[in-house]
C-alpha cells in the first residue's frame, strides 16, 4: 500500500465504484465492437450521417455520445435503449474484475458505504450485482441518465447523484474508476480519485488521480481485511 492511498482510504465513508473495469470486464465475452455497429446501423437507419472518427468507433458509449450533438431525442432514446438492452445481454457473462467483489465485501464489513457511478445503463448494473450475490452491498446504483448522453462521466452528474442519494459530503468519498473521465469527473464533484491501472499504458493516462493501484487487491488490503 502506497503511503499516499492508505490515507485517502482511511477517512473515506463512502467508496464510488465505476463499474466497467474495477467491478467487471462488461463485454468480455460479448464484443463492445459489435454493439457499437448496431448502434450505427439504428442512426444509418433514420438517416444520420456518420462522421468518420465513428464510422470505425468500437467503443458503443462513444457512439451513444455522439448522438448527443444531433438534437434529436427520438433518436438518442432509440440508441440509449438499444444499448441498454445490449448491456443487460452482456452482464450475463461480464468478467468479474479480480478483488473487485472483495473491495465490495471488505468496504461493506468495514462499515463504509459502497455505490457504483456509471456510464453504463442502471439496468446493466444491478443484472450483474444481482446475478454475483451484491445487490445487498451496494446502494445506490446511479447508470447514465436515460436519454442524456451529455450528462455521463467526465460531467460530474453521476457522482453528484450518488452523494445525494447517500446524504455525504464530497470529502467523505473516494471514487475508483479506470479513465480519465473517472478522475475528471470525481474531481469536478470535490471527490479524490483513485485511479485504477488494469492495462498497459493506463498509469500515464490516469496522472492527474489522487493516487493509483494495478490491482484491486490493493484496495482490499487498504481497507485493512484480511
Amino acid at each position: 500500500m502506497t503511503a499516499v492511498l492508505a490515507p485517502l482510504v482511511g477517512r473515506a465513508r463512502v467508496v464510488l465504484l465505476d463499474f466497467d473495469g474495477p467491478v467487471c470486464g462488461v463485454f468480455a465475452r460479448h464484443p463492445a465492437s459489435a454493439v457499437a455497429h448496431e448502434l450505427r446501423r439504428l442512426l444509418a437507419g433514420r438517416g444520420v450521417p456518420l462522421p468518420p472518427g465513428i464510422r470505425h468507433e468500437p467503443d458503443p458509449l462513444a457512439v451513444l455520445r455522439f448522438t448527443a450533438t444531433l438534437g434529436r431525442p427520438a433518436v438518442i432514446r432509440l440508441v440509449d435503449e438499444a444499448l441498454t438492452r445490449a448491456e443487460v445481454t452482456a452482464a450475463r457473462t461480464a468478467a468479474p474484475t479480480p478483488y473487485g467483489r472483495q473491495v465490495i465485501v471488505a468496504a461493506h464489513r468495514t462499515g463504509r458505504r459502497v455505490a457504483v457511478v456509471s456510464n453504463n445503463s442502471a439496468a446493466c448494473v444491478r443484472a450483474y450485482l444481482s446475478a454475483h450475490g451484491l445487490t445487498s452491498y451496494v446502494h445506490p446504483v446511479v447508470g447514465r441518465p436515460e436519454g442524456a448522453p451529455e450528462r455521463m462521466k467526465p460531467d460530474p452528474y453521476p457522482a453528484l447523484a450518488a452523494l445525494r442519494e447517500l446524504d455525504a459530503e464530497p470529502a467523505d468519498c473516494v471514487l475508483v474508476g479506470d479513465s480519465a473521465t473517472d478522475v475528471e469527473a470525481a474531481h469536478a464533484a470535490g471527490i479524490a480519485a483513485i485511479g485504477y491501472a488494469n492495462k498497459p499504458g493506463k498509469r500515464a493516462r490516469l496522472a492527474a488521480a489522487d493516487a493509483t493501484i494495478d490491482s484491486m487487491a490493493e484496495l482490499v488490503a487498504a481497507f485493512g481485511v484480511d
